[in-house]
């Protein structure tokens, strides 16, 4: 017979052939390196068969597949060790995550675990191992399935649940045995490089009317240095940890009486927002942006224009208001904005447009509040309440290529501010969508021709775009090497066809506009989280929420030091004035744990000579400088 392998040529083998086989027939070279196979788009274990025409891929450790592979092993190779650790533990499920795995687990009554109990079972995992068991697959009947997991309620719930004709297999990894589908990595003795991260509570099926199980988590790599450097990342994110540095530097809080989600801004976050806003305010009326204000709440007859009512309800917060009297009551339903992309269509709707007005670039700091459940509520990452960087561009279909290039323009100008490298997607049309055909290829070539003009690389990410529209997403790499999604592009059909937009042709005839939507920031909030983990806290100069820390070292010194004060005040600069009773080393290490760019110390021969000792927050002692060099650094820092 012959298989057809990813470059299209032809090999022959013998009838009964494995995906193993095929791999020795290329070269024992691959033979050895071989994990398993992709026959025919499917992932299988190297001892599945392959037939006649079978299109055959062999995955090795340098495939995209390979670690999802090794960690589904390692959830397997994990859950054996827990099985001889903790006899009556009752198994869920253990896929493998980005980045690592888990298992949930029933663990006996009266057993808890803790990172303490990791190094017992990760010894345990490694004396399986060593004994090289092979990962070997097998299909059984239901009934099988039954009577091998009678003692596992779990896996009963799950083989209850699949469709009647679909194969049924196990898997078994020495003395531990699981119901899988697979595919697996063909021995234990090729996990090696593993290490368990944390264990937490997991509704079974994430239904929380359901029982609480323990999620034990871990992360394999192929090598261990792999490992080690995913480790030290994960220590590094660990201390720059948005939620834990946003309270240490006086950033933000969360209350519980407040409410999930809502983040409130204590002074120095107020203050790092503002000037983001106004630094890109200025810049956005530079590039011809008009900045406009929307309300917060509209009648549901606008939601239900949009669309939104429909498609978007169960993540909105609706209300009624008595728009009669107490004894005539007339109600009303209201919702709060999830977006702001309908105020900004009404306002577009209030004049009449020719071409001539196109393009029209409206922009808003716009809070909107989206109903997020509360378990994936994550600092300033994902809130119920944000404000986004938001502007919608309404153009001419021949507009559209300038505008995104334009648009594209912005995103490399504020991410090489903030020292991101960035990739960018293109997401084409979906299944369910609006538009003619012609509309969607024109919107789609209209974004790749924009990227190819500002010489910005993409991938193609089929069939993720918006039913209204094709749309760009940008996604940031920060300081230790995590990918953020950031900045978006988006064509709309829908809203300006919804709300009936048109303008004059020079034609005199009436069109509909093509609509933009373009975020940067995109959440401020989120944005700013990302910028604390990125700069682990320490915010550049021009940013930071307080930018120098004056520090007399005697009482006789106030005055001088509170005269410097009103000076670096006087060129724009953010300062606090450290003149409490305490020693001066307190005072520095206080502002450095503040991450303050400058520290200036006035003593002595300061107030005699009229200079400043500068202190860095990164370099350390900076030595005297002149008053005016200083002044000018600050002075150069400001809006």
């Amino acid at each position: 017979m012959e298989i057809v392998l990813p470059d299209g040529s032809k090999k022959a083998l013998e009838e009964g052939a494995t995906v193993a086989d095929t791999a020795a027939a290329i070269g024992a070279g691959l033979a050895r390196a071989a994990l398993a196979g992709i026959v025919n788009g499917t992932p299988v274990d190297l001892t599945a068969p392959v037939a006649d025409g079978d299109t055959v891929a062999i995955v090795t450790a340098k495939s995209p597949e390979a670690l999802d592979l090794l960690r589904h092993s390692t959830a397997h190779l994990m859950a054996a060790a827990l099985t001889d650790l903790y006899p009556g533990v009752k198994f869920g499920v253990g896929p493998a995550i980005e980045n690592g795995f888990y298992y949930d687990v029933r663990l006996p009554e009266g057993v808890s675990l803790s990172p303490e109990d990791f190094p017992a079972i990760e010894a345990r995992m490694a004396e399986i191992a060593k004994a090289a068991p092979a990962i070997e697959r097998e299909e059984v009947s239901r009934e099988a399935a039954r009577a091998l997991f009678a003692d596992q309620p779990l896996k009963l719930e799950l083989i209850d649940e699949l469709p009647e004709d679909e194969t049924i297999s196990v898997y078994r990894l020495g003395a531990f045995t699981d119901l899988c589908r697979g595919p697996h990595m063909p021995g234990a003795d090729k996990l090696g490089a593993y290490k368990l991260t944390k264990v937490a509570g997991a509704y079974w099926k994430g239904d929380s009317d359901r029982e609480m199980l323990t999620r034990i988590y871990g992360t394999a790599f192929f090598s261990k240095k792999e490992l080690e450097e995913h480790l030290h990342n994960l220590a590094e994110a660990e201390k720059r940890d948005h939620r834990k540095l946003g309270r240490e530097l006086g950033i933000y809080m969360m209350e519980p009486m407040a409410g999930v989600g809502l983040p409130l801004y204590l002074p120095k976050g107020a203050r790092v927002i503002r000037t983001l806003q106004e630094w890109l305010r200025r810049d956005l009326y530079e590039r011809g942006y008009e900045e406009v204000i929307t309300p917060h709440i509209y009648n549901a007859d606008v939601w239900k224009t949009s669309g939104h009512y429909g498609f978007y309800h169960e993540n909105m917060y609706f209300f009624q208001i008595n728009e009669g009297t107490e004894e005539e009551p007339r109600y009303s339903e209201y919702g709060v904005k999830p977006m702001n992309c309908p105020g900004h269509v009404l306002l577009y709707k209030n004049e009449l447009h020719s071409y001539r007005d196109l393009p029209l670039r409206y922009f808003e700091f716009g809070t909107v509040y989206r109903h997020e459940m509360s378990g994936v509520v994550h600092g300033l990452l994902r809130a119920r309440g944000f404000t986004q960087d938001d502007a919608h561009v309404f153009c001419t279909k021949d507009q559209v290529v300038g505008e995104v290039v334009a648009i594209l323009e912005l995103v490399d100008y504020i991410m090489d501010t903030f020292g991101f490298t960035y990739e960018a997607e293109i997401s084409t049309r979906p299944d369910k969508s609006i538009g003619t055909d012609d509309m969607w290829e024109h919107a789609t070539n209209s974004l790749m021709e924009a990227c190819k003009q500002r010489g910005l690389a993409y991938e193609i990410n089929e069939g993720d775009g918006a039913f209204y529209g094709p749309k760009i997403d940008i996604k940031v790499k920060d300081a230790i090497g995590r990918t953020w999604q950031c900045s978006t592009v988006q064509i709309d059909f829908n809203m300006p066809m919804r709300f009936g937009l048109t303008y004059r042709t020079e034609d005199n005839t009436e069109e509909t506009p093509w609509m933009l939507h373009r975020a940067i920031f995109g959440s401020i909030e989120r944005f700013l989280g990302i910028l604390i983990e990125h700069y682990a806290g320490a915010l550049p100069l021009w940013l930071a929420p307080v930018q120098v820390a004056v520090i007399p070292i005697a009482d006789r010194h106030k005055e001088a030091a509170a005269e410097f004060v009103g000076e670096l005040k006087a060129v724009g600069g953010r300062v606090e004035f450290m003149d409490a009773n305490e020693p001066m080393k307190v005072k520095i290490a206080k502002a450095q744990s503040q991450k303050i760019p400058y520290m200036v110390v006035l003593g002595d021969k300061e107030v005699e000579e009229r200079v400043v000792s500068v202190r860095d927050r990164a370099e350390g002692d900076l030595g005297q400088w002149d008053r005016a060099k200083f002044l000018d650094v600050i002075r150069d820092a400001a809006l």
